[in-house]
């Protein structure tokens, strides 16, 4: 949550949040063991939930790692073949925003579209883990939006261009523990609207590549830290795959929404560059 000092974490109680010493989650997650046990315990200064202006869940990550085509339903709408390995991006920090902030449409780009994503909240260093240890190294769930500029990202063979715009990649609204989700993360339904209708409508069953083969394969590469995000992949109806092709315009609103995790609304504003 944005406060008048800067940020602050938060622990969702009913209709209020209680504000938390720790500056943000990635912080309050870098504490070390025992986060979940003292967040539960904190009291603090109480704001009704709905007017508390949403930062991004974790405002400055390390590292924001996001995977292209790992739903079946999507690879089937692009025509292409499924990757044999888990295929990788990144995004930046600047490019996130919170769960009610707008989404800058790029001055640069024609063509933004929509992706719903399942989001992975590291919870603490990893590095070699094994699939059926992965879940232990997670901290929790989020939802994400990868806002995509289709005429950037295919630029290139490589996606970061299209991926990264400032401004544009919603996150939150809050971390969702595993122990929230009673049924796990195996099949989650996911759905993004725009102005009401909806676009995409999937479940995380379809992913090609689940959580903890991602977390497998990511930790022969690099350690993973408490805070980071790993964006996991959507479903088929992309704007992109449509006939005619449908991206975002200003004013319109995106509605993303994980059933038992949360949901993000963002309007649609236009970029106005400095003169």
């Amino acid at each position: 949550m944005r406060t008048s000092g800067g940020t602050s974490a938060g622990r969702i109680d009913g209709d209020e949040v209680v504000q938390l010493d720790d500056t943000d989650v990635g912080a309050l997650l870098a504490s070390g063991p025992g986060w979940a046990e003292r967040v539960a315990t904190a009291d603090g200064p109480r704001h009704p939930l709905d007017d508390v202006d949403l930062a991004p869940l974790v405002p400055r990550p390390a590292k924001i790692v996001c995977l292209g085509l790992n739903y079946q339903s999507h690879i089937d709408e692009t025509g292409k073949a499924p990757p044999s390995h888990p295929s990788y991006f990144a995004k930046y920090a600047r490019a996130l925003i919170g769960a009610r902030d707008p989404i800058t449409l790029p001055a640069a780009s024609d063509a933004v579209d929509w992706e719903v994503e399942l989001t992975l909240v590291i919870g603490r260093p990893a590095r070699h883990v094994a699939e059926g240890d992965a879940a232990a190294f997670v901290a929790g769930v989020t939802v994400a939006n990868d806002i995509s500029a289709r005429d950037w990202q295919r630029r290139t063979s490589q996606n970061l261009a299209g991926k990264t715009f400032e401004g544009t990649t919603p996150v939150g609204p809050a971390l969702v523990t595993l122990d929230e989700l009673p049924d796990g993360w195996d099949d989650l339904a996911l759905r993004c609207e725009i102005d009401g209708t909806v676009v995409q409508d999937g479940h995380t069953s379809d992913l090609l590549f689940p959580p903890e083969e991602i977390i497998a394969d990511l930790t022969k590469i690099v350690t993973l830290d408490p805070g980071d995000l790993i964006l996991t992949g959507t479903p088929a109806g992309v704007g992109a795959a449509r006939t005619p092709p449908a991206f975002l315009s200003e004013g319109q609103t995106v509605r993303t929404t994980i059933d038992g995790v949360g949901e993000l609304v963002n309007t649609c504003v236009a970029e106005k560059p400095a003169p």
